[in-house]
Parts: C-alpha cells; sequence; structure tokens
C-alpha cells in the first residue's frame, strides 16, 4: 500500500557487512572477500561469486561448518594487485575488473570463468582501485 503520511523509515548504514563463513576456509584481513552461496569465502576464479568487499579482521573457520563464524567485511574502494596475466591498463578506468584471487583483479572475465570484483576507478604501479558495492 502507498503511504499516506510521513515515514519514519529506518536506516543502516551500508558500509559494513558481518557475513557468516564458509566452513573449511581462512580469510585474511584486507583479502577480497566474495560470497559463494550465501557465505563468505576468499576471493578466487570462480563463477557465481558476488564480490563483497574488504576483509577487516583474520578469521579462521578451517574447522568449523559453514557459519559457525562470521566477518566483518567493509564495502568501498580498495587498492588489490593487477593481475600479471590479464593486466588492467589506464584505458580501463571506469569498467568492470573481475576477481582472480583474495588479493588480484584482471581485466576479463576469463571467458567466462571469472566473476565481477567491481568498477576500476584508477591504476596505479602499486595496484587497482576498485569500487567493491
Amino acid at each position: 500500500m502507498a503511504l499516506t503520511k510521513d515515514r519514519n523509515t529506518p536506516e543502516r548504514a551500508g558500509g559494513l557487512l558481518v557475513l557468516p563463513v564458509k566452513g573449511g576456509v581462512k580469510i585474511f584481513a584486507g583479502s577480497l572477500v566474495a560470497v559463494e552461496n550465501g557465505f563468505a569465502i576468499p576471493g578466487k576464479t570462480a563463477i557465481s561469486l558476488k564480490a563483497a568487499g574488504r576483509a577487516e579482521e583474520y578469521m579462521d573457520n578451517s574447522g568449523g561448518a559453514d557459519g559457525a563464524a562470521t566477518i566483518k567485511v567493509a564495502r568501498g574502494v580498495f587498492r588489490f594487485k593487477n593481475s600479471v596475466t590479464d593486466p588492467i591498463a589506464a584505458a580501463d578506468v571506469l569498467g568492470d575488473c573481475y576477481i582472480e584471487d583474495d588479493e588480484t583483479v584482471a581485466k576479463t572475465d576469463g571467458a567466462g570463468t571469472r566473476s565481477k570484483a567491481g568498477k576500476i576507478l584508477a591504476v596505479e604501479p602499486e595496484g587497482i582501485w576498485v569500487e567493491v558495492r
């Protein structure tokens, strides 16, 4: 039903997520985190992943079941390593980039083998600035 009066709509800060961690994995602080079937995992080359952001803490769920642990993940703009085999160039700014591993992004989807990491905002010798949203 449409509003007929003012509404105090609840707000939640979108910059930090708390996600359940997949069983059998370790996620290192500062790494690129993805979501696979509803659980946080370290970024990797795979299809159907959703880029979540940067791990704000180390989480070891290598001995736990799916969801036995949670991890804080920040959304925003972060600098990750540029792929050696599929490098991103300055001409790629504002295009999409793709997850190669938990610290590396690539220019292409690797012939359908990589999931999207986010938008390329800048290319520097030290790495690629990626907006993960």
